[in-house]
């Protein structure tokens, strides 16, 4: 068995005991196949965490920066309780659309509000209908813009919030200092971010599963 045939049968375990996935998070990832979006989805094990650090939160409204087909959509949304929000920003009217369906599916409609348009065009609209400070933020969108989404998400919360950058290892090109490539470049400035604001406290883990090697950063906003 290869490494990466391991880290997906861990997964598999893991997941068939801890974080099974109903039909409605089934039918999330047929969709997007079916509609050839990206297969760049968290897994249900990363789901899980989401949702379990959003309930432990208590987390009653969410910021999604990054929407894709939903599936991240629903593990957050359902650890809300009935009356809560999550705003998800998609740029692409495609995924947006796929993303309504599946999400509609799981029954999170009333929940859930995915905006269309680059992030960046959307969050200072967003900031103008001056929302009450997200209790979480999940950033999972261009890479290049993630020092920008950190920067939005510290305007758009308050003290004891917690933020998420998803995809922080970039297979361990996240070390090299030279790389041209605007997703490594985004990746370190937003990891410099976290760890030189004062209003943050951050750590970041790396992971390895069915998606390969990777990993995340959290920050819990201090002030």
């Amino acid at each position: 068995m290869s490494e990466s045939q391991l880290w997906d049968a861990v997964d598999d375990y893991f997941s068939s005991h801890l974080s099974p996935e109903d039909e409605a998070l089934r039918a999330a990832v047929r969709d997007s196949e079916t509609a050839d979006l990206p297969q760049a989805a968290v897994t249900a094990p990363q789901g899980k965490l989401l949702q379990l650090l959003a309930q432990t939160q208590g987390a009653r409204t969410i910021l999604e920066i990054g929407t894709l087909g939903g599936y991240s959509t629903i593990w957050l949304a359902r650890a809300l309780p009935a009356d809560g929000r999550l705003i998800s920003l998609e740029y692409s009217p495609v995924h947006a659309e796929v993303a309504t369906r599946n999400i509609a599916r799981a029954g999170l409609d009333k929940v859930v509000e995915v905006r269309v348009g680059a992030a960046l065009d959307s969050l200072p609209q967003l900031a103008d209908e001056n929302p009450a400070p997200f209790d979480l933020v999940f950033i999972d969108a261009d890479k290049a813009n993630n020092p920008h989404y950190v920067e939005w998400a510290l305007r758009l919360t308050s003290a004891g919030s917690l933020i998420i950058v998803d995809n922080v290892v970039r297979g361990g090109r996240v070390t090299d200092a030279a790389a041209n490539a605007p997703d490594v470049q985004g990746t370190r400035a937003a990891i410099e971010l976290l760890g030189s604001h004062p209003r943050l406290s951050a750590t970041a883990i790396q992971t390895v599963g069915s998606k390969g090697y990777d990993g995340f950063a959290l920050a819990r906003v201090l002030a």
